[in-house]
């Protein structure tokens, strides 16, 4: 059954890539006679294309706390990373343009275009001024009134549960551009799965947003501190929702 789930969502996957080939050109040649009036279509096609690998793969969510994101301003997602189905999940769920963050090696995957359209950006962390700017873009993004989504540990957790350090530099781009943090936490991701890759299971995961974080008046000393007081936020509702699948 397994595969056929997989085999699914592959041919749904490649599908989308061969219908957003003709899109792009035509949104293309719309946006270069009035820029802007593609983005609300671009990211709702995007978040179709995710919604349907979600559900074809298996994946099975709670969701809770969706209701505390403003909906009114651009915000900065910022979550736990454990799976290549962090974004999936998050983006289908997230009913306005949202770019996510990305590592560089996924600018030369066969989403690399759908990526770029909606906003997404490639950080390569092993050069630091290649990471300035795109840090510096994401601010312009955010700016402009595009939320984004960045998972600050840099990589994918290796072990369910555990948390890698979360880098500063990520969080520059709420406290640059004053706007709030959404701590977003993700529970047994990788059972879907990273745990027995290749092949997927159909499991439960919790997503939950968190209380939004005011960064415009944050002094200094607050902002330093900002890492590690969302790392103790996710950390703490990561022990609380990893109940309600343990029940299941």
């Amino acid at each position: 059954m397994w595969v056929i789930r997989a085999l699914t969502a592959l041919l749904f996957a490649a599908l989308i890539i061969l219908i957003d080939l003709p899109l792009h050109l035509i949104t293309s040649l719309i946006e270069k006679a009035k820029p802007g009036s593609c983005t609300e279509f671009r990211h709702s096609f995007a978040r179709f294309a995710m919604q349907g690998i979600w559900l074809l793969a298996g994946g099975k969510a709670i969701i809770l706390g969706l209701k505390k994101v403003p909906t009114d301003r651009a915000v900065l997602f910022v979550g736990n990373h454990r799976s290549i189905f962090d974004i999936i999940l998050a983006g289908s769920l997230i009913l306005y343009p949202v770019g996510f963050v990305a590592k560089k090696e996924l600018r030369n995957s066969p989403i690399a275009l759908i990526m770029e359209e909606i906003h997404c950006l490639f950080l390569d962390r092993e050069d630091p001024r290649q990471g300035l700017k795109t840090i510096l873009t994401a601010i312009d993004y955010v700016k402009d009134g595009i939320s984004m989504f960045i998972f600050p540990e840099g990589t994918r957790c290796k072990v369910e549960g555990t948390f890698l350090p979360f880098h500063a530099g990520s969080f520059k781009i709420a406290t640059k551009a004053k706007v709030p943090v959404i701590p977003v936490t993700i529970v047994g991701m990788g059972d879907v799965f990273e745990d027995h890759f290749p092949r997927p299971k159909r499991a439960t995961v919790v997503i939950e947003f968190g209380d939004p974080i005011e960064t415009a008046d944050m002094d200094r000393n607050a902002q330093k501190e900002l890492p590690d007081r969302v790392k103790a936020i996710i950390e703490e509702t990561y022990a609380r929702d990893k109940v309600l699948i343990e029940r299941k």
